[in-house]
């Protein structure tokens, strides 16, 4: 550990002032984290936002233009090879060897990372268990199929035990059952301690897995906390009302005055009221007014703002899903 700077025990990834350039370009622009051992942290944001220059950063592969970071208590800069020691990546495409047997590619990175012919043997054994490829294990990585790639990329960054695992977009190009069983291994992994920060386009993601969520854009941190702090200063919550008639709509619209705290949201169908209120203790308040009035309706829901709505209003765009819509094509 640095001895100008003491980073806590229980911090896995500290960084201050964080920035890197290309050229003229800012990708990282003066980045403060504080990731605590044993948890996940969601790294959202949109294309181009400074997401992977960060993680190269963090794991060594990219040299800062300024400002400092720590990993597992040791110097990016001064002590990469100390960084290197405690941490595993995870890319956005599975590095893994074509030629090989997902057997031999985890041996393979057992012997580059010191292990002996025995212990790496063993130590593939178990990761093909955990990431239920033990069925395939002797087969070529050229009979796998996208789910199993990227499990066992996965598998090949945690072969040396890390503490801490940086996971670029880990589901990228993964089904839905693939994806589920994803965050099952994720979520394993920091049940036993293990430290994660992930990269991901899929809000849901973020959502299901981290404790907190980081949101960059434009290589700045815009907002951080836990989805539920993000999701709540977002703004207001929406009842979802369908009217019987939609020529009740002004009508509905009047006898709903007293308890909007905006003007009602438009919609495509006349018959629709997106109604904004305070809190979920105004869906009783609707219901009781409708029922005042006489006006009928068949159609009542609440709906809490998501992490895409956290992303709409601090970026100005929603996250990106042409990716996502191309790779379910293919898959």
């Amino acid at each position: 550990m640095d001895l100008d700077v003491k980073v806590d025990v229980d911090v896995a990834v500290l960084t201050r002032g964080l920035s890197r350039s290309f050229g003229g370009v800012r990708a990282v622009c003066d980045v403060d984290l504080r990731i605590q051992r044993g948890t996940v942290v969601g790294l959202l944001g949109p294309n181009g936002s400074g997401k992977t220059t960060l993680i190269r950063m963090l794991s060594t592969l990219l040299r800062p233009t300024s400002g400092r970071a720590w990993v597992a208590g040791a110097d990016i800069q001064t002590s990469p090879a100390i960084v290197r020691r405690h941490i595993g990546l995870t890319g956005q495409y599975a590095a893994v060897d074509e030629f090989l047997t997902g057997r031999e590619n985890i041996q393979m990175m057992g012997r580059l990372l010191g292990l002996s012919s025995r212990d790496a043997k063993a130590r593939a054994n178990v990761l093909l268990e955990a990431f239920v490829l033990s069925d395939a294990a002797n087969r070529a990585l050229s009979t796998y199929s996208g789910g199993m790639r990227r499990r066992l990329d996965l598998a090949l960054s945690l072969t040396g035990h890390p503490e801490i695992v940086f996971l670029d977009e880990p589901t990228t190009g993964l089904d839905p059952r693939s994806r589920f069983e994803m965050w099952r291994v994720i979520e394993d992994l920091v049940a036993d301690g293990t430290t994660a920060l992930l990269c991901t386009q899929y809000l849901e993601e973020a959502d299901k897995l981290a404790e907190r969520v980081v949101i960059l854009d434009r290589g700045r941190v815009v907002a951080e906390g836990s989805p539920e702090q993000l999701r709540g200063e977002v703004g207001e919550q929406v009842v979802e009302v369908t009217l019987s008639d939609s020529s009740k709509r002004p009508a509905a619209t009047a006898v709903l005055s007293p308890i909007l705290v905006s003007t009602i949201e438009a919609s495509e169908d006349p018959c629709v009221l997106r109604i904004p209120v305070r809190s979920a203790d105004n869906l009783a308040d609707v219901v009781r007014l409708f029922d005042a009035s006489g006006i009928a309706f068949h159609g009542l829901a609440l709906h809490q703002p998501t992490l895409d709505d956290v992303f709409l209003a601090l970026t100005g765009r929603r996250a990106d899903r042409s990716r996502e819509v191309r790779e379910r094509a293919y898959t």
